[in-house]
């Protein structure tokens, strides 16, 4: 189920609803680019009966209006109006990627709402402390953030061209990707069902321009607007110990600093591994209080 949501200050947001509208609610947070298409593939979502899930577009991406110069915590406002929209009471989030840190930021501004938060592949915050931000990064990830930091023009004009690239044939994403990812991580997304759920979502993404994703870049890469040392609730922190867009100092550093943390680092595995982990998270995050993650 499909709703158009309409935001205090005018916007409209796309939310997209699935499994069972009983069951614990979960709301996703999509990667970079993303939409609402493209978090938990639907293999995963049978398997787990008793759950509600609500995934959304961010700002720019998909049907949902722009937001420009939007922060990473300005997602806790947008979750906090669709969940009010849609009779949510207290729920868990998930965030992938681009999306782990929107999901931290619900989890730090929204303590009296959100259960608990999983953050797969999540970066850290740009001006993180003793942390080397681009150690470990492939060349590609490297050269696209120091091109956003250093001439934001050229790099929106850059990233418009890719997207219009994208709407012709999504698979040039995953193209372009390709030094940035482990053979694990291609044996994933060479599965049927996750290359066909990517590529929906990239297609989806950028189909009426490439804001949501230039955004998006632009906010991981300037301040957050809360600190993860701020998190209260209890937070599973995944990571693939071979992933190369999101380095595993990202995820060390924020396991040193997230109060309730539950780190999971996978040693076999990259980025995209982060769908073979979700069961188990979607377990944890559904769980009652005294459960622990095998």
């Amino acid at each position: 189920m499909v709703h158009g949501i309409r935001t205090q200050d005018g916007r409209r947001l796309t939310v997209e609803e699935y499994g069972d509208p009983d069951g614990s609610p979960v709301v996703l947070l999509h990667d970079t680019p993303g939409c609402r298409f493209g978090v938990v593939p639907r293999d995963v979502v049978t398997a787990h009966p008793h759950i509600r899930f609500i995934s959304y577009d961010r700002p720019g991406y998909g049907d949902s209006d722009r937001l420009p110069g939007r922060r990473v915590a300005d997602a806790a406002r947008d979750v906090a109006e669709l969940a009010g929209a849609l009779g949510l009471g207290r729920f868990s989030v998930l965030g992938h990627g681009g999306g782990a840190p929107h999901a931290l930021a619900c989890a730090a501004l929204l303590p009296s709402r959100v259960r608990r938060a999983a953050a797969l592949a999540s970066p850290a915050p740009p001006d993180a402390r003793d942390l080397h931000w681009f150690d470990g990064m492939a060349a590609s990830q490297v050269e696209e953030f120091t091109r956003a930091l250093t001439d934001p023009l050229a790099f929106a004009e850059r990233l418009a061209a890719r997207a219009a690239d994208i709407r012709r044939d999504p698979a040039q994403l995953l193209v372009f990707l390709r030094d940035g990812l482990t053979d694990s991580d291609r044996r994933t997304v060479s599965a049927p069902a996750v290359g066909e759920m990517l590529l929906r979502t990239y297609r989806e993404a950028v189909r009426a321009s490439s804001y949501g994703w230039l955004d998006d870049d632009l906010a991981l890469l300037s301040g957050w607007g809360f600190d993860p040392a701020a998190v209260t609730r209890p937070v599973l922190l995944w990571q693939g110990a071979q992933d190369t867009l999101t380095p595993v100092g990202h995820f060390s550093w924020l396991a040193d600093r997230i109060p309730r943390v539950r780190p999971v680092l996978q040693q076999d595995t990259g980025r995209f591994g982060a769908l073979e982990a979700l069961p188990a998270v979607l377990d944890w995050l559904c769980a009652p209080p005294e459960r622990s993650l095998p």
